[in-house]
């Protein structure tokens, strides 16, 4: 049977209404003036025709008895493609604004879980850049997965199996035939349980030999970094500083998203000596600083960022969930946006040094009796008590940096213009914010709660300023070594 991991399971134990758990995206997409087809059809065509090439399309779950244990996946074989695949106007007049709102409504509902965890909606009468020849279409494909079924390798094999290199579609692979033993729902309660109880044995063995080290790892975690001159750095407190974000949240949804040139990230990056991921960690810091203080709250405390790390094994194709969280400081107490670029890198350099030590000894499943019942009390519990409003928060705001294509990809014939990561904010840590790298660009998607944070456009036009005037500082600050020098 294929269990789902622990970490797997985690995603679907700790999702309520108010938060759904899902990951999605919202893609840009060209038709060519001379198009005359219907493309609703040729994505239902093009996803079928390749449904078999990522299990996420087929893959369905199935509850154990009594939920003594996670959950297994099942192939379903009576998928409704109308269902998953759906078609969306968009309200005129369209803006980006509208857009965007649009896509935060439909992140905000919960995918059923008795079909394949996805959903893909085609949004119709986007905007289109005046520059463009007469005709040309803009549609936007705006999907969600949810995140037990889709991890970074998971999403590697969809994008594999849905996007083409050319603007006519590749032959999909053969799909396999079918096993006669292979299975849909018809196991018994008493195959079940035991293999439930089997699995939860061998994942306590596993998980008793690792303790020790694992928290022995985790003390370090909270240890002081080094800058690069060698002296310490301020120590990373145990919990971040209360901001507003950092609160009970609801189902409702804010999204906003912007692009900027990979370049001009990459070259702030090389003269500074500093990585890319600093970079943006430098700007989304910056950004809430100047949100905030548009707000009239100030922190005086550095606020820290939740990253999620990789603990894949090279070499390791499972499709299961096999990632954990470091913090990592945005030291937005340092005045000097070339002196806290700095510190980011200090600090984000010494969360990736613990995080190498404990990859091999990371656990992405463990013992899963009665877990189903206790972490759904907890989710309900956050929800209900609103523990997040009291309690200081472990993180102020959740970044990750997904890679991607320096390419242009083609959907179903249609030209690929950006492709925007919508994600999940969380009790307690109510801002995402994730981007991913495509075709000479970062596109990054900014996900709030509504009630918290409604201008959420707000906070990304600070970034885009934030990076614009990070980019200025590091040519000046090169430019005027470079005249010392000589």
């Amino acid at each position: 049977m294929d269990h789902l991991s622990g970490s797997d399971a985690a995603f679907l134990h700790l999702e309520t209404p108010e938060t759904p758990m899902h990951v999605g995206g919202l893609a840009i997409l060209e038709l060519p003036a001379d198009y005359s087809g219907d493309f609703m059809e040729d994505v239902r065509t093009h996803i079928q025709n390749r449904m078999h090439m990522a299990p996420i399309f087929q893959r369905k779950l199935i509850n154990m008895p009594f939920d003594i244990a996670n959950p297994i996946w099942v192939m379903d074989e009576d998928i409704d493609i109308d269902y998953h695949i759906r078609h969306v106007i968009v309200p005129p007049p369209a803006t980006r604004n509208t857009v965007d709102k649009l896509v935060a409504r439909l992140h905000s509902s919960l995918l059923d879980r008795s079909r394949p965890l996805w959903e893909m909606h085609i949004l119709d009468g986007l905007p289109v850049p005046k520059d463009l020849p007469q005709g040309t279409r803009y549609v936007g494909l705006y999907s969600k997965m949810h995140h037990a079924a889709l991890d970074g390798m998971g999403g590697q094999v969809l994008m594999e199996a849905i996007m083409d290199v050319t603007a006519v579609p590749r032959a999909a692979n053969k799909r396999k035939r079918r096993r006669d033993t292979d299975r849909a729902d018809n196991y018994g309660i008493a195959e079940l349980a035991t293999s439930g109880v089997m699995h939860n044995i061998s994942q306590t063995v596993k998980l008793t030999k690792n303790l020790p080290k694992l928290t022995s790892k985790a003390f370090d975690m909270l240890k002081t970094a080094k800058n690069p001159d060698g002296s310490n750095i301020e120590r990373m407190n145990w919990l971040a500083p209360k901001t507003p974000l950092n609160a009970t949240i609801t189902n409702q949804r804010s999204f906003a998203r912007f692009s900027i040139p990979y370049a001009d990230s990459r070259k702030i990056a090389k003269l500074n000596n500093v990585s890319l991921n600093d970079v943006v960690m430098a700007i989304s810091g910056e950004g809430m600083n100047r949100y905030f203080e548009d707000e009239g709250f100030s922190v005086e405390e550095p606020m820290l960022a939740a990253i999620p790390v990789s603990v894949r094994p090279e070499g390791n194709t499972e499709l299961s969930n096999q990632v954990s969280m470091a913090r990592m400081s945005l030291a937005t107490n340092i005045k000097d946006p070339l002196e806290r670029l700095q510190a980011i890198n200090a600090s984000s350099t010494h969360a990736k040094s613990l995080m190498s030590d404990v990859k091999s000894i990371m656990p992405t499943d463990f013992p899963s009796i009665g877990a189903p019942w206790l972490m759904s009390s907890i989710a309900s519990t956050l929800t209900r008590a609103r523990v997040a409003n009291s309690l200081p928060p472990f993180a102020n705001v959740l970044i990750s940096n997904v890679p991607g294509p320096n390419i242009t990809l083609y959907f179903a014939g249609a030209k690929q213009i950006s492709t925007y990561p919508v994600s999940i904010p969380y009790h307690g840590m109510g801002l995402n914010i994730t981007l991913q790298s495509y075709d000479g660009w970062l596109d990054f998607g900014v996900i709030s709660c509504q009630k918290l944070m409604p201008d959420v456009s707000e906070l990304a036009q600070h970034m885009k300023d934030a990076h614009k005037d990070l980019l200025k500082l590091t040519i000046n600050a090169h430019e005027k070594a470079s005249e010392e020098a000589s």
